[in-house]
């Protein structure tokens, strides 16, 4: 039995309601259906009893882990026996420590003393609500299960038909094989066989801004980029674009994917820099673009469009670009948000040359990138 409260001499009704005040000027999200259910999960408790009531309100008016030092703190004020309110508390003990839901298997969390304290069950919730959550706004304990949750993804790589010919059931017939095989049976043609084109990994480009307005995602994407590069080791080619142009590829193969961001952020002089991304985009064409790396494959631009330099030069570029690539692809993190408009300077140059602009502001978005460029 935990610590009790002295019961107020008026309705506390009033009472649990400007509790719920103060946690939404403390800057929690308490709806009218949050309040609803704290009271409802009152009735059926001991509103006398501080853990009773702290769980309750823990766990029907916090829907964030940052929410919870801010409600521990305002739990501890309004409850207070100096405070001379309409609840009053008799035992000082502090209410139960923290405790995170575990997003994924394996992470389980446990008391400090041992105890069993009470259990949030939202792994599969809580997960699905972490793939559409904005990556600038995650929290470290959110990045850390987001860099989980990215290292399962299994990209497909786009394919191509290629000019060789092999073995197959369907297709045009094989006369060599047809013909040895009617040697070996002394002449006896018994079965056609048949040949097809074979199918290759498309080449996949990725050139990911990592610019000052592109910080909040440049980790994330580079780590996405990781991911993909590592799945199709020879047909991926990643580029940071900002005021210069950096392959990062080599760094990227690496396996471990922290070894290989520090590779790559130390290749990287230009990091949350200015954008100059037709200039930067012209010596992509030139140096690597025209020499194979673009010819017919499909190019993936990771950008907010934010151009500090001439429009014209980033329109020009977009269009040597295009004839090139198979198809060109451009994620705006902003793209899909309310209130958004393509009325940025680079992404009003480039729109006309793109076959699709999406969002890239959560791991729901880059998900859905995998599945236009595995169908490219």
């Amino acid at each position: 039995m935990g610590p009790t409260l002295t019961p107020p001499s008026t309705d506390p009704l009033p009472g649990l309601v400007g509790f719920t005040v103060v946690l939404r000027n403390a800057g929690l999200a308490i709806t009218t259906d949050r309040v609803a259910a704290f009271l409802s999960a009152l009735d059926a408790l001991d509103v006398t009893d501080r853990v009773q009531t702290y769980w309750a309100g823990r766990l029907t008016l916090c829907s964030d882990p940052d929410d919870l030092p801010r409600y521990d703190q305002a739990f501890a004020r309004w409850f207070e026996p100096e405070r001379g309110g309409r609840t009053q508390v008799r035992d000082e003990r502090p209410p139960p420590p923290p405790r995170l839901a575990a997003l994924t298997p394996g992470d389980e969390a446990s008391g400090e003393d041992g105890s069993d304290s009470p259990q949030i069950h939202a792994r599969a919730s809580g997960t699905e609500i972490l793939r559409h959550r904005d990556l600038a706004e995650l929290t470290p304990v959110e990045r850390e299960h987001l860099r989980r949750l990215m290292a399962l993804l299994r990209p497909e790589p786009p394919t191509r038909v290629s000019r060789r010919l092999r073995p197959s059931a369907h297709g045009n017939t094989d006369p060599g094989r047809t013909l040895r095989a009617a040697l070996r049976n002394h002449g006896e043609l018994r079965e056609l066989y048949r040949r097809d084109r074979s199918r290759r990994a498309r080449r996949v480009v990725l050139l990911v801004d990592v610019s000052g307005s592109m910080e909040p995602y440049a980790d994330a994407l580079l780590r996405f980029a990781h991911v993909v590069v590592r799945r199709s080791p020879g047909a991926v080619e990643v580029f940071t674009l900002g005021t210069r142009l950096t392959r990062v590829t080599r760094e990227l193969r690496m396996r471990d994917p922290e070894r290989a961001l520090t590779a790559a952020a130390k290749a990287i002089p230009d990091w949350s820099g200015g954008t100059r991304l037709g200039e930067v985009l012209r010596a992509f064409v030139d140096r690597w673009g025209q020499r194979g790396a673009a010819r017919r494959a499909v190019i993936v631009v990771f950008s907010d469009g934010w151009e500090r330099g001439e429009t014209d030069v980033l329109r020009e570029q977009m269009g040597r670009l295009r004839r090139l690539a198979h198809r060109v692809v451009w994620v705006n993190p902003h793209v899909g948000k309310d209130g958004y408009a393509p009325v940025q300077g680079g992404i009003v140059a480039a729109l006309p040359f793109l076959d699709d602009l999406l969002a890239g502001h959560s791991l729901a978005t880059l998900e859905r990138l995998l599945e236009v460029v595995r169908d490219a």
